[in-house]
């Protein structure tokens, strides 16, 4: 065997050369014509891979060096020949060529210099070459091992090299091939050959990726002048949710509650970390499916994930990214594909890579869009399919992908609306996120961007003083709506008034749109009228198809929906052509072409629109299940200028067929069609509209018309929607009336009607005030205000709801605040309601709902015993992932109550870390406070000198005569007295009166002498105290600040008793460590909730009473 054979079996070359030492040959020899070899020949100066081919190499190595002809390439491969070496292999460092220095050498040997003089250079050179090659040789082996070194997480080469380099590297890894397979690794050849495939098909997919990405365009799809994602991208909000529980609100609703953005720490996640799981989740995360509104941003939150991704930027352990649409894939509900056939139809390189097994790769499936699916999920009637390459239908493989029978390695990402969330079951889905909107900072940045100077000053003031306009602008794409049309608005009209509702935004949106089209498309003047005949049937056209899908549920449109509504394809490209910011085409997969508005309130306002011109046109009333046709012309001109109740039977048929939907998808629809309505309205559309005007009558029994449905039992979320629509029909006045009973204080709950609470709720849950914590005795301490102030609650953080006298109704209702998804409630205080085992049975149901984030829960002193804590430990073991705080104290759960909540907490799932079970025992099963009853003595020592003791010293007096009781540092010289009990817990204590009085609690450390007021209990900060005269509680004070005592609490007590004979008797309860007090009016037994301070005490307090001349007070 010679020495290349030796080193051809693993012996080292030598340090001299690659292959022995290097041998002369001469000119003649090397010029012998032969045929190529057909074996691998490491002698053979001839020996080299005609496999590997250099597309710039213009002359061959021998013709550099000699000037003689090429050979021909023989097919195999020789590392000794001196002539078999790369061209390509540059070292940057080398700052003469290897060739230009030995054409120099022969030009010095031609002109008369020594060949050996040359024969030495010439080897210098080449062992130059050798250390340079083998350096080379060594690195590339290094990343080959790599590669064949599983896992391994990087590519091999940054897609940055330049492209010698690259070629270079192919050249050697073919090389490398061959020598495996003559070593008999044939195993490891293939390995090496499918993971550098797949490493060439990942760059070759990130390249097309980002081509694809880099570029956005603002409010439509495939039109305008692009810009950067990288450049504009906003961080969205994405918190982690619970499960994938259907939202059906419209999701106007939903904007609203999420618009309120509560003051409390959420999961928040970034989106290149959307898979890798959060502290104190265990299992990993294979499917996640991302919630959000139209036009909240799920679309390009997946396309910064994928362009990330391409740019080499994060996530490289994921190997490849295969984003699909929903509309792509609906257009291929009639076809059968295998997973790897739909991967390979879809990103080709996987095809021209021949990479079929995509198991053995870290791979990302991305759905976006599931609520614009119209393949037919079936999850629990569809055959199991674990082969990816066995054809069925595209619907068949995306259940099974989904369910992980197909690819189980594989992660997916599914966006979809809320309504459409519960497509997928939740046992399915690992995690839920959420995307919300911009934040009251990102608006004004938006805007700031958008503007400069005053005029962006102008335009944040005018959206915050519009409340409809700002919780709009919760959503991304309707910030660039407003901002296109304020920009046309202030060009346009300098000064002039900016739109304040929805319809005179999306009226300016409208005709901003088609001013545009008679410009740039027609070729008119800015001063020309932009209502073309040809402009009317675009907008008539796509009003129709706007309604006709409004009612099915679609925001997005193929060519059958089309046909349906009467519009050719051909057609509506022009018409997405043209009015490009409103309506847009989008092509898939080859070419098919898919239609939509730029966003659903566009479509809501378009539809309504259409209904609009319907009746105007045609006298049909859209709105109206038996509708009427055939009306003549001439009836028609007198139907808009005469009070016929025709017209007025529109609106109020519009009215109740929004009211009948359930999830309230025409809400936003009936806002625009009222809006419509108005002739200031009428005015801008004049040109699209023939025939305008409005009559106040008409517009007035609308108004009332709403004003009796508001009395109605609706919803909250009904009711909030008809004072919106009262809001675009410019009436505000029952509004108006209790903001001015609120501003004034004179709001008495007890005497509002059913449209009045509804505006109460409306006006708290628009208002710019804290909602934070609600407390149910600021309004009225009943159930029925509490049902009715629902919505409130779920848009708080934390809920006092003690002490309300609270029954299994609220426990049947709660439930309905605490699994919704969009619930603010984090921490609910029911202490001191005699709820019982039966109500806490209700209220479970919600607890374990996996959409309650309740943090804190207090059902202290509820009359609960170990039954109710067996339904609250199956709650918690149901839902264990949020509660931390859970008061039982004063109640009775005994030996088995103890045993369920013990076993829990030693449940590791449980993240509960306080649990107060302490006063516990069956005396607290009495109903009410006065299980908290404690017995007071008065202390002698305080009393003032004018006050005189009665009954047993149960009774005080105040009285001319000054009594003689001993001097003593604690009695007071105003004519007040403390009692000897200090109260560091619950206490509960009953009080009679006669005259003026007042009933306090102190701090023992309260000022005793001089007659300045900060001796006067509520006078100073060290104690507390309500005011009481012989007729009735008047108000309380606490350091010189006095509030009356509410409308509602005060009618209460006339009201109760008007029915029995009067009682001055007062309960007053405190509770220490809650930081509470509370006063209460007795009346045959039953308590009426005055006022209650909640602050933090620090000290123990003293029960104390002030007496003016004249009047007593006694101790029940």
């Amino acid at each position: 065997m010679d020495q290349c054979e030796d080193r051809e079996e693993g012996v080292p070359p030598s340090k001299s050369t690659l292959c022995g030492e290097h041998e002369s040959q001469t000119k003649a020899q090397r010029n012998q014509p032969g045929p190529p070899s057909s074996s691998v020949s490491l002698q053979s100066d001839t020996s080299f891979d005609r496999l590997i081919h250099f597309k710039d190499q213009q002359v061959s190595p021998a013709e550099r060096i000699d000037g003689r002809p090429a050979e021909p390439v023989p097919s195999c491969v020789s590392l000794k020949s001196d002539l078999s070496h790369d061209r390509l292999i540059h070292f940057k460092d080398q700052q003469v060529s290897a060739a230009m220095r030995v054409e120099q050498e022969s030009s010095e040997v031609s002109s008369g210099q020594s060949a050996q003089q040359h024969q030495t250079q010439l080897d210098s050179i080449f062992m130059l070459l050798e250390k340079n090659i083998i350096t080379f040789v060594k690195n590339e082996l290094k990343k080959i091992q790599k590669v064949l070194s599983p896992p391994y997480p990087e590519c091999l080469e940054s897609q940055r090299e330049d492209d010698e380099h690259r070629r270079s590297r192919e050249a050697f890894v073919k090389i490398t091939l061959n020598f495996l397979r003559r070593m008999n690794e044939e195993e490891l050849a293939n390995h090496l050959q499918s993971e550098l495939s797949a490493t060439v098909c990942h760059q070759k997919l990130a390249s097309k990726l980002k081509k694809k990405f880099q570029c956005v365009f603002e409010g439509t799809a495939n039109t305008g002048n692009p810009t950067l994602l990288n450049q504009i991208y906003t961080e969205l909000y994405i918190t982690e949710g619970g499960t994938a529980e259907v939202n059906d609100e419209h999701e106007v609703r939903q904007i609203e509650t999420a618009s309120r953005k509560p003051d409390r720490s959420e999961t928040t996640i970034r989106q290149e970390d959307i898979f890798k799981a959060s502290h104190g989740r265990d299992e990993p995360i294979r499917t996640v499916l991302t919630m959000g509104v139209a036009g909240i941003g799920k679309t390009v939150l997946t396309q910064k994930y994928t362009l990330d991704w391409a740019e080499g930027k994060a996530n490289q352990d994921i190997q490849f990214i295969f984003p699909f649409t929903f509309r792509e894939l609906n257009v291929l509900k009639e076809e059968k594909f295998s997973l790897v056939e739909l991967v390979h139809h879809f990103f080709t390189e996987t095809k021209e890579a021949g990479i079929c097994s995509f198991e053995d790769f870290q791979v990302v499936f991305i759905f976006d869009g599931l609520d614009e699916c119209r393949l037919p999920l079936d999850f629990h009637n569809t055959t199991i399919l674990t082969d990816p390459r066995k054809s069925t239908s595209v619907d068949v493989l995306l259940i099974n992908l989904i369910k992980g029978y197909l690819l189980p390695s594989a992660r997916l990402w599914i966006t979809t609306r809320p309504a459409a969330a519960n497509q997928i079951s939740s046992k399915w889905v690992n995690m839920v996120t959420e995307i919300r909107g911009f934040t009251d900072p990102q608006k004004e940045e938006y805007f700031s961007k958008r503007f400069r100077g005053e005029e962006a000053s102008r335009i944040i003031s005018h959206i915050k003083t519009s409340r409809s306009l700002h919780i709009m602008c919760h959503i991304p794409v309707f910030c660039w709506i407003t901002a296109t049309v304020l920009e046309d608005v202030l060009e346009t009209r300098e000064g002039g008034q900016l739109p304040k509702t929805l319809t005179e935004m999306y009226i300016h949106f409208l005709v901003v749109q088609t001013k545009v089209k008679k410009v740039k498309y027609d070729g008119g003047a800015e001063t020309d009228p932009h209502w073309s005949p040809e402009s009317r049937k675009m907008i008539e056209s796509l009003g129709k198809l706007a309604f006709v899908q409004l009612q099915k549920g679609n925001l997005i449109f193929y060519e059958s929906d089309l046909t349906e509504c009467g519009i050719d394809i051909r057609a509506a490209s022009v018409y997405s052509g043209v009015f490009t910011q409103i309506f847009k085409e989008e092509r898939v997969l080859y070419q098919d072409k898919v239609f939509c508005f730029i966003h659903l309130s566009v479509q809501e306002f378009l539809a309504a629109l259409h209904v609009r011109l319907t009746f105007i046109n045609s006298g049909l009333n859209l709105m109206e299940e038996q509708q009427t046709t055939g009306f003549w012309w001439p009836f028609q001109f007198m139907l808009w200028f005469k009070p016929f109740p025709e017209k007025i039977n529109l609106y109020q048929s519009a009215v109740n067929k929004a009211l009948q939907s359930p999830n309230g998808h025409l809400d936003l629809f009936l806002r625009f069609l009222l809006g419509l309505s108005l002739e200031t309205n009428q005015t801008l559309l004049r040109g699209l509209l023939t025939q305008t005007g409005s009559i106040s009558q008409t517009d007035q029994e609308t108004v009332q018309y709403i004003k009796k449905k508001l009395s109605e039992n609706l919803s909250a979320e009904k009711s909030i929607n008809l004072f919106h629509c009262l809001n675009e029909l410019n009436d505000r006045s029952l509004v108006e009336e209790i903001q001015q009973s609120l501003r004034s204080g004179s709001l008495s709950t007890d005497k509002l009607s059913p449209a009045q609470w509804s505006a109460l709720v409306f006006i708290l849950l628009s208002s710019e005030e804290d909602l934070d914590v609600f407390d149910l005795k600021k309004y009225s301490a009943s159930e029925e205000v509490l049902l009715r102030m629902l919505p409130v609650v779920k848009v708080s953080n934390k809920a006092l709801l003690c002490g309300c006298f609270l029954s299994d109704r609220t426990c049947k209702a709660l439930p309905s605040v605490l699994s919704s998804l969009s619930s603010h409630l984090r921490d609910l205080e029911l202490s001191n309601n005699n709820l019982q085992d039966s109500g806490v049975k209700l209220l479970s149901v919600g607890l374990a709902s996996p959409n309650c984030k309740l943090k804190s829960l207090s059902l202290s002193g509820c009359l609960i015993t170990g039954e109710g804590c067996t339904f609250l430990a199956s709650a918690l073991s149901s839902n264990p992932s949020h509660l931390r705080e859970l008061d039982l104290s004063y109640n009775h759960p005994g030996d088995s109550g103890m045993k369920v909540l013990s076993d829990g907490q030693n449940d590791p799932r449980w993240r509960l870390e306080t649990l107060r079970v302490e006063p516990a025992g069956e005396q607290w099963l009495t109903p009410g406070l006065r299980k908290y009853s404690c017995q007071l003595t008065i202390d002698t020592n305080t009393i003032h000198t004018n006050l005189k003791l009665s009954d047993d010293y149960r009774k005080v007096g105040h009285v001319k005569e000054v009594q003689s009781y001993p001097d003593h540092p604690d009695r007071f010289d105003a004519p007040q007295l403390l009692c000897r009990n200090g109260l560091t817990g619950r206490s509960y204590w009953e009080v009679e009166w006669r005259g003026d009085i007042c009933i306090s609690v102190s701090y023992r450390r309260i000022r005793r002498k001089g007659n300045s007021d900060d001796c006067v209990f509520g006078q100073n900060d060290q104690s507390w105290s309500l005011d009481c005269s012989d007729n009735g509680p008047r108000s309380v004070r606490h350091n010189k600040e006095t509030t009356f005592i509410s409308c509602s609490s005060s009618s209460s007590f006339y009201f109760s008793s008007f029915f029995s004979s009067p009682s001055n008797r007062v309960a007053v309860y405190v509770d220490c460590p809650a930081g509470t007090l509370s006063f209460y009016s007795l009346s045959s037994d039953t308590l009426i909730h005055l006022h209650t301070f909640n602050t933090t005490f620090t000290e123990p307090l003293y029960p104390g009473f002030w007496v003016s001349p004249g009047s007593s007070v006694s101790l029940c």
